[in-house]
Parts: structure tokens; sequence; C-alpha cells
């Protein structure tokens, strides 16, 4: 999604606003930490959980965002057809594409653990 979301505010920064990473700063691990720490837990420990996030192409990364459910694909669907097109573009190179055409990504989410 930071691939997206950079793309986005690139173009349009009032798009800022809607990046994901952005609203939901509970998916930082500091945060995550500072939660568990105010719950009177100690010995905090964070972990990242990385997934591969594989695509075959680029058209495979890009027609989730034509869905128009969830806050990325909605900002798609809002945006003026040739807005939408400058955007995919902006995106397409930006993103690490191999030389056979696919797509590989890490998506991360973060494990937290405590004792009381």
């Amino acid at each position: 999604m930071r691939y997206f979301w950079d793309a986005a505010v690139m173009l349009n920064p009032a798009a800022l606003e809607l990046n994901e990473g952005r609203r939901f700063s509970i998916c930082k691990p500091e945060h995550l930490m500072r939660l568990f720490n105010d719950a009177g837990l100690n010995e905090i420990k964070t972990k990242p959980i990385d997934v591969p996030t594989d695509f075959r192409n680029f058209d495979d990364y890009w027609m989730p965002f034509l869905g128009g459910q969830g806050p990325a694909p909605s900002y798609v669907m809002s945006l003026s057809e040739g807005n939408r097109a400058e955007l995919c573009e902006l995106i397409r190179r930006l993103l690490p594409i191999s030389p056979d055409g696919s797509i590989h990504l890490i998506a991360r989410a973060w494990a937290i653990r405590g004792q009381r």
C-alpha cells in the first residue's frame, strides 16, 4: 500500500489524509508498545511479520484497486478517468517490476506481547 499512497500523495497532497498508514498509527510498533505500556504490561516486545506478496504482472497488482471497496480502491474510483490513468502510470513507474514483469512486495504486520 505504501507505493499506492506515495504515488497518490505525489499527485494530490490531500490524499495524505486518506493514507491508512497515517490514519491507523496503531500499525506502528512504537504506538503498539505505548498502548501495552499504558495498560500496565511489562517486558513488551514487538516483532515484524513479513508476508511475501507476489503479483504476476502490473495488471494483477492494479486490478483490485478498481473494485471500489476499501480506502485505496474508493479513492481510485473517485478520480476522473484522466487522473486515474495518471495515478496508474505513476505507480507503474514506482513499483519494483522484475524483468519478467512480476512484482514482489512484502506485506508487514506487527506482533506484540507483554506480561502483566
